[in-house]
């Protein structure tokens, strides 16, 4: 276990895109809804790509439209993951999931940063890839379930009732990755559970890269169960929810295709087979990283919006049998190609926020009942690269200053 330690760094803010640098972002109402983007930005040098320091966008919807600026950690030079943190249901601060070095860092609105685990794992790489917060063991603190690079560690960040932070370690694997997280409850016995998706190591040759989805219930004791054997195959993005409505969670695995494959997304209920997930949709595509889910017509109903890298953003609605699929855009496309529903508007109906990284811009979907209408809501002005790792919400008034 690791304490805590306190620093401040300094905070790199630049304005960009609408309005009066000075006097508009102290008009900002504390709880106007900002979008925060873990980004990894490259510049080139020599011709090849050269990381910058990790990279904290932030876009604010103010009366005049969205405002942006962003954070810049020199320490490592990713943020894989951004979210709020706080306990129940508030929002205090913001946490940062940075690579190369590894450390997960709370923001808080006076600016300073407190590094609640830092760790050389060890291996080529070092990373803190993923996280979710919640109550994970039963004590109503919110704990950090975190995945990492690349010696397959899976570990819980607890608060330790005295103001700092202990790490329990979950798992370690050699060898191994882990990119995403998710906490649900698909036995209904009000236990959070955790969901990881161990795999070997990244391959970049068409090499199988074999995995499966595994489960650690840490209030129980219970160490790790595979729950989705995924074979040769692999998966990057899970996500747990309860779209059927039974007050039970599911568990979505997007499957990576293979050469000439298909990307797969397959439900796991709680008794199913890890042999024996059932497929609900398809997708024409290598890759599917973003897996969303809201209401998009206000109909009290859930459905899934999948983010392909090249074959666009789908709707996928629940039904029995294979789901229905409707095609949102075919010209917005990303490697991760990060995504979330959310009712920002208060209109009961969510939107879905996008990054779409190949076109240089993040996006806004509304479905008014019989299209999408699309409205850029920021579109880069430099020449630099970008991948954006995942899109959260929360409100300004938690968001470190400008300076």
């Amino acid at each position: 276990m690791r304490a805590a330690r306190r620093f401040v760094v300094t905070l790199v803010v630049l304005a960009a895109a609408v309005a009066s640098a000075c006097g508009g972002a102290a008009t900002v109402p504390d709880d106007a809804p900002s979008l925060l983007l873990a980004l990894a930005v490259l510049d080139t040098e020599d011709g090849l790509p050269r990381p910058l320091p990790a990279r904290l966008g932030i876009l604010t919807k103010t009366a005049d439209g969205w405002s942006h600026r962003f954070i810049e950690d020199p320490d490592s030079n990713v943020f894989h993951k951004v979210l709020g943190y706080g306990a129940g249901g508030e929002v205090t601060g913001v946490l940062t999931l940075g690579g190369s070095a590894a450390v997960v860092k709370l923001w808080g609105p006076d600016g300073s940063a407190e590094t609640l685990w830092t760790e050389d794992f060890g291996g080529a790489f070092s990373r803190m890839r993923d996280a979710e917060v919640g109550d994970i063991y039963g004590d109503g603190r919110a704990a950090i379930a975190v995945a990492t690079h690349d010696q397959g560690v899976v570990a819980v960040i607890r608060p330790d009732g005295a103001g700092g932070f202990t790490v329990d370690e979950l798992d370690r694997e050699p060898e191994t990755v882990v990119h995403e997280i998710e906490l649900g409850d698909l036995d209904g016995d009000g236990v959070i559970e955790i969901y990881a998706t161990p795999t070997a190591p990244n391959q970049v040759d068409g090499t199988p890269q074999p995995g499966k989805v595994v489960r650690y219930v840490p209030a129980a004791g219970e160490g790790r169960v595979v729950v989705a054997d995924l074979g040769r195959r692999h998966a990057k993005e899970i996500l747990v929810d309860d779209l059927d409505g039974d007050g039970r969670d599911e568990l979505y695995v997007s499957v990576e295709a293979v050469s000439g494959g298909q990307v797969e997304i397959r439900r796991y209920l709680a008794d199913t087979d890890p042999l024996a997930g059932e497929i609900v949709a398809t997708l024409d595509d290598q890759l599917c990283r973003f897996l969303t889910v809201g209401d998009v017509d206000g109909d009290g109903t859930k459905e899934m919006v999948a983010a392909g890298m090249r074959s666009g953003l789908w709707l996928l609605r629940p039904r029995e049998g294979e789901w229905s699929k409707e095609l949102i855009d075919a010209d917005s496309s990303g490697f991760e190609h990060a995504s979330i529903l959310l009712d920002l508007d208060g209109d009961g109906r969510d939107e879905l926020y996008v990054a779409s990284d190949d076109q240089g811009q993040v996006r806004r979907y509304v479905f008014d009942g019989s299209r999408w209408i699309t409205d850029v809501i920021f579109e880069y002005a430099d020449d630099l690269g970008r991948f954006t790792w995942n899109i959260m919400v929360a409100p300004a008034g938690v968001l470190p200053p400008g300076s």
